[in-house]
């Protein structure tokens, strides 16, 4: 018998809704929030009423794009956390209601989880290459850099992360200091492709073991851009291409030196990236390059399935479905979460 499931993701500013059937996508639409680019950031209250205005219309497109019922799902999946607490409840308590009245399973999933299990969604017709346990995945986001080694769908161990700020962050906030739009990420990246990577050196920080650090390259590219700016006024629009490859290249280089370690430590012979950076061109070219030199196999998600999606809830809230991993009504949503 087949088994369906319904994911809902509200953790920060995407509303989204999905349904997975046996482990294949069979629809996954997200609602975008534009209000926040005015604000250069998220604003959790706008946020969370957006997604009250979205809940609804997502989740029945995405059952109507399925070519199914209410009827016919087995269950309800939903981030829990972590994010922005309000925007949580949001999505929290329609799949307690959807669940209660439709008399069907609660899963509860973690954002970040959900992320590296995000290889495992399957499409009919399609090349599904999964990744087989155990595997390493880099996951970068705006608000976490983690290399997780992953023993199986819910036995995942955090070997390294960042001590400060994220590598998402990094892009962003160097983006901003140079005047781009939020989000600042996808344009470093654009422009970075017209640009030279070497023709401005920055430092990288000195981190023990697997761990990152990019509080201080924020701090110094502020610097170096203040000193810059001192000298020539236009100095960023003349070397706009320039400074985001180089930004670019640091934070990247950053990234794989602590994964090249880990890979070299574990052993292990197969490696995911995930996250909102996982879209990143220079990232992804990086890694499929690198997997050439050290022979791992690489696995880079489609676009679509970089940044936050019901899609990855769904086919983590299938796999806990098929444990029998439920909770309650009395569950509540969590604005930090570890594994």
């Amino acid at each position: 018998m087949k088994k369906t499931i319904l994911g809902i993701e509200s953790s920060c500013d995407d509303t989204s809704a999905s349904i997975i059937q046996d482990g294949f996508l069979l629809s996954n639409v997200i609602a975008n929030q534009e209000v926040h680019k005015i604000y250069g950031g998220v604003v959790p209250e706008l946020a969370s009423r957006a997604h009250q205005q979205n809940i609804i219309p997502v989740v029945d497109s995405a059952i109507k794009i399925a070519g199914l019922s209410k009827s016919d799902i087995d269950a309800v999946a939903f981030t829990r956390g972590p994010g922005l607490l309000g925007s949580l409840l949001v999505g929290t308590s329609f799949a307690k209601g959807f669940a209660l009245f439709n008399n069907i399973p609660l899963v509860e999933v973690n954002h970040l989880q959900a992320h590296v299990l995000s290889h495992f969604i399957m499409e009919k017709g399609a090349d599904n290459q999964l990744p087989t346990f155990p595997f390493l995945c880099l996951l970068v986001s705006g608000g976490h850099t983690q290399i997780i080694l992953v023993k199986d769908y819910f036995e995942m161990e955090i070997i390294g992360q960042t001590i400060d700020d994220a590598a998402g962050e990094a892009f962003d906030k160097c983006a901003k200091i140079m005047g781009l739009p939020y989000p600042g990420g996808p344009f470093v990246d654009k422009y970075s492709k017209d640009g030279n990577p070497l023709a401005f050196k920055f430092t990288k920080p000195k981190v023990p073991g697997f761990d990152y650090s990019y509080s201080g390259f924020k701090t110094a590219f502020l610097y170096f851009i203040r000193d810059q700016i001192k000298n020539d006024t236009n100095f960023i629009e003349k070397n706009l291409n320039d400074l985001c490859a180089s930004i670019q290249f640091t934070i990247i280089e950053i990234l794989l030196d602590k994964l090249k370690l880990a890979i070299k430590e574990t052993r292990v012979k197969q490696v995911a990236i995930g996250g909102g950076v996982s879209a990143n061109s220079g990232l992804r070219n990086s890694i499929h390059d690198l997997s050439l030199k050290m022979n791992f196999k690489a696995f880079i998600p489609e676009f679509r399935y970089t940044t936050d999606n019901a899609a990855m809830i769904a086919i983590t809230g299938y796999h806990k479905f098929l444990k029998g991993q439920f909770v309650g009504q009395d569950i509540t949503p969590l604005a930090r979460m570890t594994f």
